[in-house]
């Protein structure tokens, strides 16, 4: 009878370990500061592309969480109407996860951690969540929705309630797709339990990881108190190598974490807090998924943050919870510190293998002269450069009325003397081969400013405590760009900047000591005096050689280029007298064919890559023309 007993015991065991529900992926990142701005237009799409999400997968992770600032994606207050700018780019981003087969999370990031969840949230959410799922309700199984990340100062009850309401929203629309909800508290384990069982059976319960927070968040300056100045703390606990409480912390309930850390900071520890989370989906049979935990770099040992990492890690998978670390790139990130943050070059091989991801091999970064020209802003900041703008003003990366080229261009209106938008490179810029090789920054600009005087220039790298942040500087005007609201192409070779100081907490006059083979950014400054409410508007930025995006010169009497903007084939045909040739280049310069016809000769020119093209007609070497040829 007890072997009987025994017997079905452990079938009744095995059955309800194989039935309970399972998360479809394992593990993952979260990738931060993409969507995590403040309005739609403050997004920087190409600051990761296709390539990075693949660079993902390659770590062995086959599940991205994206934070978003949902809530200031829309246009607010009463509609929180979605801004298609933002659906644009995140489809863009959905597409990729799907080609890739990587489980995409859809983080609802709106969240500020000194202010407590509005207990009226409700009525945001399920606006914005039914937007969401209308928009995404066709898509793939590998796009997930989570509510909302880390509510806080807000009762289990009422938050509870609010989430059931935003669950039933999404339902009216998308009965398909996973949604992830999380408790209270700041999505603690120790709240789980306070959470309803939930009328859907398509959900995913999510939980914050960061234990013992003493360890994992020194130095963060944003916990109140600021834990600034907590540095050094060991894991785990070692009394000889426990640090004194700093003076300004004590009497804070950061001195009493001091004082628990002996118990606290201890693996049997972390594994009991992680258990609360591992009881709750056994007795609840429901999946549980770890969408946050990590360790802030800058305070930590690196030896011990490793050792959390590699212990939480395998606790988690023990218990068969899946996770993604907080985050890629930033604070608490896979990189080294003081880095470029190069895939290549900067990621943290002990972390990597604390994690269990795949290691790529890691060479020494080597900046290298730029050889060739390369684009600063197309319908968007290029990757590796950071928007660095200042100053009051009406600053609009994504305008869309009338671009030169492509969906949008920058509008700049209503600045401040000395505002500035601002394209810092990441990491810095070796131009002197490009200087050497007669290159140049080219831009289209337009304007309706009737005392036009605008500064360009760029400013190299402070190396030290004598050096300076140097400039060079160009003035643009009205000789070099007429008032008449109408596009003009602006070529200023890099040779024609001229040094113009310094301002490092006081102005340096020129030393002659700016560092082409250092710089750091390029800056457009009102310097000679606000904007008031004129516009000014710029496209297609990039460093060229010159003559690129000149206006056409070609007599149409004896050319035809056609059709332009052209698709698959484009069609040269001259009628003049003469021996005469082509050259087609792409926009960085670089020929990409080039010939020789006589009169009457048609030229076909096909297989090109979707991009923008430049033709030049030469008789006998000498230059007739520039046409703009639009791929489409």
């Amino acid at each position: 009878m007890e072997k009987i007993t025994l017997c079905f015991l452990t079938c009744i065991l095995f059955y309800t370990a194989f039935a309970q529900p399972q998360v479809p992926f394992h593990k993952g990142v979260n990738l931060t500061g993409w969507f995590q701005v403040e309005n739609a237009r403050q997004i920087q799409f190409k600051k990761y592309t296709k390539k990075d999400f693949e660079q993902i997968k390659s770590l062995g992770c086959d599940a991205i969480r994206l934070p978003i600032n949902l809530h200031f994606m829309t246009n607010g207050a009463p509609n929180y109407q979605l801004d298609p700018i933002f659906l644009g780019f995140l489809d863009e981003a959905v597409n990729w996860a799907e080609d890739l087969q990587i489980h995409l999370i859809l983080d609802n990031h709106t969240f500020e951690v000194s202010a407590d969840t509005d207990p009226n949230v409700g009525i945001i959410l399920e606006k914005v969540w039914t937007q969401m799922a209308a928009h995404f309700k066709n898509r793939s199984n590998y796009i997930y929705y989570e509510v909302l990340n880390e509510p806080h100062g807000i009762s289990d009850l009422l938050w509870n309630q609010i989430q059931q309401k935003v669950v039933k929203a999404i339902r009216t629309v998308d009965t398909k797709h996973t949604i992830i909800v999380g408790p209270a508290g700041w999505n603690s384990y120790n709240n789980l339990q306070a959470m309803p069982n939930y009328d859907d059976s398509n959900l995913i319960y999510t939980f914050h990881f960061y234990d013992p927070f003493l360890f994992t968040h020194q130095g963060a300056s944003w916990v109140s108190p600021s834990m600034e100045p907590v540095a050094n703390i060991p894991f785990p606990y070692q009394a000889n190598r426990m640090p004194l409480v700093p003076n300004s912390l004590k009497g804070t309930w950061i001195e009493f974490a001091y004082n628990g850390y002996p118990a606290d900071g201890t693996a049997q520890k972390v594994r009991a807090l992680i258990d609360i989370a591992a009881r709750f989906s056994t007795t609840r049979n429901v999946p549980v998924f770890c969408g946050e935990f990590g360790v802030y770099i800058p305070n930590s040992t690196p030896t011990e943050r490793t050792n959390w990492y590699s212990l939480v890690r395998n606790y988690l998978e023990e218990k068969n919870i899946p996770w993604t670390i907080w985050d890629y790139h930033g604070g608490f990130g896979l990189y080294q510190p003081n880095g470029n943050d190069f895939f290549d070059h900067d990621l943290n091989v002990p972390l990597l293998t604390a994690l269990d991801f795949n290691v790529p091999p890691q060479t020494t970064y080597v900046q290298q002269p730029d050889s060739i020209g390369f684009p600063i802003f197309r319908d968007c900041i290029e990757q590796y450069i950071l928007e660095s703008s200042y100053g009051s003003s009406q600053l609009d990366f994504y305008e869309k009325n009338q671009p030169f080229e492509g969906n949008y261009c920058i509008n700049w209106a209503n600045a401040t003397q000395y505002g500035v938008i601002g394209f810092d490179f990441k990491p810095n810029k070796d131009l002197s081969k490009l200087v050497a090789n007669g290159y140049g920054l080219t831009m289209m600009a337009r304007s309706n400013h009737p005392f036009l005087r605008l500064d360009v220039r760029w400013l190299d790298t402070k190396t030290s405590a004598t050096d300076r942040p140097w400039r060079r500087t160009f003035t643009l005007n009205l000789s070099n760009l007429p008032r008449d609201g109408q596009w003009h192409a602006v070529h200023i070779p890099l040779t024609q900047f001229q040094e113009s100081g310094a301002w490092d907490n006081g102005w340096f006059n020129p030393e002659g000591k700016f560092d082409w083979k250092a710089v750091d950014r390029l800056e457009i400054v009102a310097e000679h005096g606000a904007l008031s409410q004129y516009n000014f508007w710029f496209d297609q930025i990039s460093i060229t050689k010159p003559g690129l995006v000149s206006t056409s010169t070609l007599d149409s009497s004896k050319w035809k280029v056609y059709p332009n903007p052209t698709t698959s084939l484009l069609f040269i045909e001259s009628n003049a007298k003469e021996t005469f040739a082509y050259q087609l280049s792409d926009q960085f310069g670089k020929i990409v064919q080039q010939a020789s016809f006589h009169q009457t000769t048609r030229t076909d020119i096909a297989h090109l890559p979707k991009g923008v093209y430049y033709l030049t007609i030469l008789r006998k070497h000498e230059a007739l023309g520039v046409q703009k040829i639009v791929k489409l």
